[in-house]
């Protein structure tokens, strides 16, 4: 049995060898994972099972099993590059066959679908035109590069302190442009439904009356030439509103009633006639943060929900995965979020070559979800993982696997001798 022993020595050195070299040829091939051959003995069957004193027959492969270890992470000048760093596989469909893969790098077709250089899909979630994320399904990823459409102001909130140690202005008739008839003002920008922007200014009159102020506002400067008087906007149906204060400086009460948004109504024909926007334009317009304690009049908050139509000028890729479109107006919006999958026992998984492998009963269903959830690893943007392969061990190993075929064949070797010795006899 000294041939069969040998032979299948050979065999197995061979295939070892063969997992090495291919380690070796994928040292730099992006979410790689190296292979290990594992083996085991043979033993020869009988009717009346094994002696104690058997010589086995020889070696054979029993599996070859991948290393499902975390590879270094480097960094990439794609933004649409990825890396898992922790437990995941990126999900791939190709016209709805589902593959798993390590290898984040990924660019947009023509039809703006995130694709693999095979031209596979990354699947995931999708948002809504608001930027809601929708996980109840995953689809394959579109970037939309399409230019994002305006939004018309519908609420404005702005939070003041007004100076309670002001007096009341000596010119008790508003004049925007008259500074002597008001305390503090300020400016703001507003948009209409065709995403034209418009100057809202804010105008605060200190009365002669305790903790009670005048408020007033004007609309891309537009007043009367004579008296000063705001033109084509109204707060709360009327020309002003009025504020009243607590003697802890807490906005109580607006317009006589208790402290809520004034509602703003632009008519924007008087504005400009030429525009074509909706109009009027009306938003609330939320003071109810402002104080009056005793110190400088100043801005506390300022934030509006409308802007301008805009172009995507790039994305950026979160830890959770949320793929987010940056807009030329400082815009910024979820367009996706990339979906991972995990295994009970990843070495189950079938690999099928170009970095991808497939569910197997012995893997088990996968587990679906969002980077940095459950078991889930984080993403890194611009960035990709390389192999796991450790090229000083992989060429230790292919020295000692060089030795085991050596040595294999000179048993050979020393057999043929035997059988030639007794031949002779």
């Amino acid at each position: 049995m000294g041939f069969q022993q040998g032979l299948s020595g050979l065999s197995a050195a061979s295939t070892n060898l063969d997992v090495i070299g291919n380690n070796i040829a994928n040292v730099n091939t992006a979410g790689f994972k190296q292979s290990k051959a594992q083996f085991t003995d043979i033993l020869s069957n009988s009717i009346n099972g094994a002696g104690v004193s058997q010589v086995g027959i020889g070696a054979k492969v029993a599996t070859i099993a991948q290393s499902f270890n975390q590879g270094n992470i480097s960094m990439t000048n794609n933004p649409l590059d990825m890396a898992i760093d922790g437990q995941g596989f990126f999900r791939m469909s190709d016209n709805g066959a589902i593959s798993y893969s390590r290898s984040g790098q990924f660019e947009l077709d023509s039809q703006g679908f995130l694709t693999d250089a095979k031209g596979l899909n990354l699947t995931g979630y999708m948002a809504d035109a608001e930027g809601n994320i929708d996980s109840s399904k995953t689809v394959n990823l579109k970037l939309n590069t399409a230019d994002l459409p305006p939004k018309v102001t519908s609420k404005y909130d702005w939070g003041f302190n007004l100076d309670s140690t002001d007096s009341a202005p000596s010119v008790a008739t508003f004049d925007a442009t008259n500074l002597d008839s008001f305390n503090y003002t300020k400016s703001g920008t507003i948009y209409d439904s065709l995403g034209n922007s418009h100057q809202l200014a804010i105008y605060f009159q200190k009365t002669a009356t305790a903790n009670l102020w005048n408020t007033f506002a004007t609309i891309d400067g537009k007043v009367n030439d004579t008296t000063g008087e705001p033109i084509g906007i109204t707060l709360n149906g009327n020309p002003s509103s009025s504020l009243t204060f607590n003697t802890a400086g807490v906005l109580t009460g607006i317009d006589g009633g208790a402290a809520a948004p004034i509602s703003v109504s632009v008519d924007l024909t008087t504005i400009d006639a030429s525009l074509g926007a909706t109009s009027p334009l009306i938003f609330d317009l939320d003071l109810t943060e402002t104080t009056q304690f005793g110190s400088a009049s100043s801005v506390k908050s300022n934030f509006q929900d409308g802007f301008a139509a805009s172009r995507l000028a790039g994305f950026t890729t979160s830890p959770e995965g949320v793929i987010q479109g940056n807009y030329s107006n400082g815009e910024s919006r979820p367009i996706a979020q990339v979906a991972l999958a995990n295994f009970i026992n990843p070495q189950g998984l079938a690999a099928v070559g170009s970095g991808l492998w497939i569910e197997t009963p012995s893997s088990g269903q996968p587990l679906i979800g969002a980077p940095k959830t459950g078991t889930l690893g984080v993403l890194q943007a611009s960035a990709v993982e390389d192999a796991n392969v450790d090229l000083t061990t992989e060429l230790v190993k292919m020295i000692t696997a060089q030795r085991m075929y050596q040595a294999n064949a000179k048993s050979i070797e020393t057999q043929d001798a035997v059988l030639q010795t007794l031949v002779n006899l």
